[in-house]
């Protein structure tokens, strides 16, 4: 039997070291909260403060099993939350624990933090489909 595994690891600047102790406190609760959930929020990732105390860069990464949406989710949270503005992405990798078809691959998303939506993303697979079917891989 193969396993299917989502990966990710990436990084957040949210402005401040102040910032960024309150989104390690949401973090914490919310990943609280979700020990009785249906439907948990900040599941599939983990979030660390990626420099000193006295920094404001968070990294959000897999251990196992990555959820790219409820980062996306998460992150746009933070953005309503935490006033943060630009541009913002990210890009995961599918893999598998053995070789089958169609079981590789990835993609990347960006989101507008100011805009609080996502502006653009791409999935590797596709982006193959269409060029192998002749489109403009480029448009």
């Amino acid at each position: 039997m193969a396993d299917y595994f989502t990966h990710f690891s990436c990084l957040l600047d949210v402005g401040t070291p102040d910032k960024a102790a309150r989104v390690l406190a949401l973090f914490e609760e919310l990943r609280a909260a979700d020990q009785d959930a249906d439907d948990p929020e900040v599941a599939g990732f983990t979030l660390a403060r990626q420099d000193a105390p006295e920094g404001s860069t968070l990294w959000l990464h897999d251990e196992d099993h990555g959820d790219v949406e409820a980062v996306i989710r998460f992150v746009l949270r933070l953005a309503e939350e935490f006033d943060l503005t630009g541009l913002w992405g990210f890009q995961y990798a599918l893999t598998c624990s053995r070789p089958r078809l169609d079981a590789f691959g990835g993609g990347a998303h960006v989101i507008d933090l100011g805009a609080r939506k996502s502006v653009g993303w791409t999935s590797s697979q596709e982006w193959l489909a269409a060029a192998l079917n002749g489109e403009d891989v480029d448009a």
